[in-house]
């Protein structure tokens, strides 16, 4: 049979594989062979790797709906074929892999059981109720959802009466009328590329030059993008049901690329910028993650202080300024203290009380750069930071929306010298989750 393919190798094996021919035969070879022993992991994980290279994605489908299907190791499988397809900047594939993966978990025929895993909370609900309503008024969703909609609402006004903080699993009796639709890909949408993402008005080389510049490595950009990729974007974080990351505090939702926070315009915008900024990122490091997140009307300031497993962030916002309540608000806060190498994610993350008392016993300073649309701010992504605080105006369009694109790994920053002390000798970084930790 040979040698199983690995993540590792999927892009440069599979992808030199230009040949139909060989292709079909190999495929046929292995399709043979599960045939023969259905539970053969790596024939079917071969198999798998080797039709998404070729882009085959309807065959690939029940080959991964089987993999998610094994629990922890499957997803942490999927999730390392994705991060072989970053480490490669194969821009094509990972956008196919991500789509894929987030199709099988979140789609219209997964399990809804899978997806109760995340539980019913009054910002989601109210959000998916706004949301349906401003499809609906799009025209994207007919009166169908009028019904779907009424059944969300029956939930909400009795999951509210518990308080704005209330959590209920999914799969409770009260909740069935909801199952087919929560936490479902219901509506993504289609948002190709643009002739050029990146707004020629800003000067990529004196960005450069700024971030080498200044010691802990911040830069804000203002007009980041095109106007046509701002309104694209806007409209697709809009439009797109794939908000069900509800973990967060005050509201907050996201939405990871593999679960869907992914079309082909984000992917040209995360090329663009390394391409645009070769001495800051280029192959050095490569895109590991973006993510989406919705908030407001109101958040606390200072709810939020944490670091990110990265060594560059990338951090641009899209709703209208109009939404703002206060110019001088809304944007975010950088501490020119990064974490250190030691700590865990969960501490660097989100332990307060780890991190403020570090960040006052380092006589940290703070740099806060206000909200603007169309703004981003580029930074060591290891260094400590917070959104401030959120007082924008009600209603679904006025929601703040934020999108971060992560470049590199903590641990290979290179760009300014360690600002908190080395790490401790034989300490690996901790990373975000098992699923995002990349085997050597």
């Amino acid at each position: 049979m040979g040698t199983p393919w690995d993540a590792g190798s999927v892009v440069a094996r599979a992808r030199a594989t230009v040949d139909a021919d060989r292709v079909e035969e190999r495929a046929r070879v292995l399709s043979n062979t599960l045939k023969a022993n259905p539970q053969d992991l790596s024939t079917k994980r071969e198999l798998a790797l080797l039709l998404m290279a070729s882009e085959r994605w309807d065959e690939t489908l029940p080959l991964l709906r089987d993999e998610l299907r094994m629990g922890a190791d499957g997803l942490t499988w999927a999730q390392e074929v994705l991060n072989s397809t970053l480490e490669h900047s194969d821009w094509l594939l990972a956008e196919g892999c991500a789509s894929l993966f987030a199709q099988l978990r979140w789609g219209a025929s997964s399990d809804p059981a899978e997806r109760s895993a995340i539980p019913l909370s009054v910002p989601k609900l109210q959000h998916d109720i706004d949301q349906m309503k401003y499809l609906q008024r799009a025209g994207v969703l007919g009166t169908e959802y009028s019904r779907v909609i009424d059944s969300y609402q029956a939930v909400l006004d009795r999951l509210v009466v518990k308080g704005p903080d209330a959590r209920e699993p999914l799969d409770s009796d009260a909740n069935r009328s909801i199952a087919n639709t929560y936490n479902c890909l219901l509506h993504v949408r289609n948002t190709p590329r643009v002739a050029r993402a990146l707004s020629p008005r800003w000067d990529p080389v004196s960005v450069e030059e700024q971030y080498l510049a200044n010691a802990p490595g911040v830069v804000c950009v203002d007009d980041f993008l095109t106007e046509e990729a701002l309104g694209e974007l806007f409209r697709f974080c809009l439009e797109s049901t794939v908000w069900f990351g509800n973990r967060y505090a005050h509201g907050r939702l996201g939405a990871l690329m593999q679960d869907g926070f992914i079309c082909p315009l984000l992917m040209q915008i995360a090329k663009e910028l390394r391409d645009a900024l070769p001495r800051l990122i280029g192959d050095r490091y490569p895109l590991r993650q973006m993510w989406g997140f919705k908030c407001g009307p109101e958040v606390p300031a200072d709810v939020t202080t944490h670091a990110d497993f990265a060594a560059v962030n990338v951090n641009f916002w899209l709703t209208p300024d109009i939404a703002n309540a206060d110019e001088d608000s809304g944007g975010l806060v950088v501490h020119d203290v990064d974490a250190p190498l030691s700590w865990g994610f969960d501490s660097y993350n989100g332990r307060q009380d780890l991190i403020r008392p570090f960040l006052q016993r380092r006589r940290a300073r703070s740099m806060t750069i206000p909200y603007r649309q169309n703004r981003a701010v580029i930074f060591n992504s290891d260094l400590f930071h917070a959104s401030d605080a959120v007082r924008f105006r009600p209603g679904y369009e006025n929601l703040r929306i934020n999108v971060t694109m992560l470049y590199g790994d903590r641990e290979e920053e290179v760009h300014h010298p360690r600002l908190s002390g080395s790490a401790a000798t034989g300490v690996r970084p901790a990373w975000r989750s098992a699923a995002l930790t990349r085997r050597p």
